[in-house]
């Protein structure tokens, strides 16, 4: 049995029963490090509470060599722990489709994700969104426009776009980040840059911070420490727009 279980968006404490039921059951533990991170626990407090010892894959591990994985959840039970909700990301349906080509049985146990506690944190209504995109950090010879169609596209048909901050060992991309690569892709197209953002920090976190404003405003605002991530909103219904000024400056 392959057990997919979710973390939550912070720390330790974030974690369903059912969840952490299911890692002291299992025979073996993996901890996916590289779509998200509970910035608000380390590898040891994980440990403490779950009772188990950790194994931390990173993209490669999971994308090209899950062979360990799946043969030992032939025989065995095996949890597959990430942070927020397991199937948001595309990685782990992977997964547990090759899971299936080989008679592997899973099940999911799923766990807050920041794809709907953005909706709660920026007010922003959660049938409003359309199409989410990722903004990578920038790399020598590359800078993909990619997001900035996405935006273009949901704003088009008047929905939001949830955008994904880049996560790197030991590097985060931060809200001032993401706009300046939105800026940047919107300069390079010749096309006007969205008017609005919405920056949320720390989600889950007893202190979580949002502000909304445009790019000059966000990008005086120091949002803190990581994890971030931006919302670029389309035409604001009345509702929204009364909670953004109430709890995020507007």
């Amino acid at each position: 049995m392959l057990t997919f279980v979710g973390l939550g968006l912070y720390d330790e404490q974030d974690i369903s029963l059912k969840g952490l039921e299911s890692i002291r059951r299992a025979d073996r533990v993996y901890l996916e490090s590289y779509t998200s991170v509970l910035m608000g626990a380390d590898v040891p407090a994980l440990e403490q509470l779950y009772k188990k010892p950790l194994i931390i894959l990173g993209r490669e591990d999971v994308e090209q060599n899950p062979e360990p994985i799946l043969e030992q959840a032939k025989t065995g039970e095996v949890a597959f722990l990430t942070g927020g909700d397991p199937m948001v990301s595309t990685t782990h349906a992977d997964l547990r489709i090759r899971a299936a080509r080989e008679h592997v049985a899973t099940r999911i146990i799923h766990g807050a994700s920041i794809s709907s506690a953005v909706c709660g944190l920026t007010g922003l209504q959660n049938y409003r969104f359309g199409k989410s995109c990722s903004l990578p950090f920038p790399a020598r010879g590359w800078f993909p426009t990619t997001p900035l169609e996405t935006i273009r596209q949901n704003q088009n048909q008047n929905l939001h776009t949830l955008a994904y901050l880049d996560i790197q060992e030991h590097r985060y991309m931060r809200v001032r980040d993401g706009i300046a690569s939105i800026e940047g892709m919107a300069e390079a197209l010749g096309l006007p840059a969205p008017s609005l953002y919405v920056g949320v920090a720390r989600a889950g976190s007893p202190e979580p911070f949002v502000a909304a404003g445009d790019a000059e405003r966000l990008n005086q605002i120091d949002f803190g420490p990581p994890l971030h991530i931006l919302v670029i909103p389309a035409e604001l219904h009345v509702i929204e727009k009364e909670y953004l000024e109430m709890f995020a400056g507007l």
